[in-house]
């Protein structure tokens, strides 16, 4: 992907983002370095990493993960086109977790001092902040319920509406209900956001699939009953995403 500047952002035309000003646009561009690419299973930010940049991601799918001395892997949440990763960091001297593209990703690095500028010169954009790493600590709290108490398919049903409202959410193209949306996702990842043996994981995702609710084919997520797997899941509230900053 060929750098963009952040006044032509694809990401701006989206509902789901929140409009901003010139002036607020003109300094995030100011505090961007450059723009990356990493390919699919590659390390973004390594666990212990100091003096790592800010990102957001611009294009594909990552997610944010712990390690035991042994291997045994956590994932805490899955990162799509939007998110502002590395916020963690900023308030230690190492990151205590590790963020790996799940696909290949396009990312806009930003300054480390990014963070001070931004609540210094433009308040409005420090809060969007806030509000980003909030709605992430969200997503994280909801996935320590699944994991601390639902059961398997509670918990599978969980993270198929979730992340299909989250992805749906960024098409443009429409006719979701036939297409679905993109779902690179393997039962391994699946298994480790959700504290599941694969064979668990495996069986579960029949059982579902079984019930009609849901297919996952070609690397796509078909939802075939919405309120059907809502209801299993005991979501609160409909999963779809609010309205949100970018920086």
């Amino acid at each position: 992907m060929k750098p963009v500047p952040c006044r032509a952002c694809p990401l701006r035309s989206m509902p789901l983002f929140m409009t901003h000003s010139d002036e607020e646009i003109g300094l995030i561009e100011s505090l961007k370095k450059e723009q990356v690419v990493f390919r699919a299973d590659t390390a973004v930010i390594h666990e212990g990493q100091a003096d790592g940049p800010l990102y957001t991601l611009l294009a594909g799918w990552a997610f944010r993960y712990k390690t035991l001395s042994d291997g045994r892997r956590q994932i805490l949440n899955f990162l799509l086109a939007g998110d502002f990763i590395g916020v963690q960091q900023k308030m230690t001297e190492a990151t205590v977790h590790g963020v790996q593209a799940l696909t290949d990703v396009a990312l806009c690095v930003f300054r480390r001092d990014a963070l001070w500028e931004l609540h210094r010169t433009a308040p409005t954009l420090g809060f969007g902040v806030t509000w980003l790493t909030a709605h992430e600590e969200a997503i994280v709290d909801d996935t320590l319920l699944s994991v601390g108490r639902r059961s398997a398919m509670e918990r599978i049903a969980t993270l198929l509406v979730m992340l299909y409202k989250r992805a749906a959410a960024l098409d443009t193209e429409g006719d979701l209900v036939a297409r679905g949306v993109p779902f690179p996702l393997t039962q391994l990842h699946i298994a480790d956001a959700l504290g599941l043996s694969l064979v668990h994981t495996n069986k579960t995702l029949r059982k579902l699939e079984a019930l009609g609710l849901h297919r996952i084919e070609d690397g796509r997520l078909r939802l075939l009953d919405v309120r059907a797997l809502s209801r299993l899941a005991d979501l609160y509230g409909d999963g779809r995403p609010s309205p949100r900053p970018l920086i």
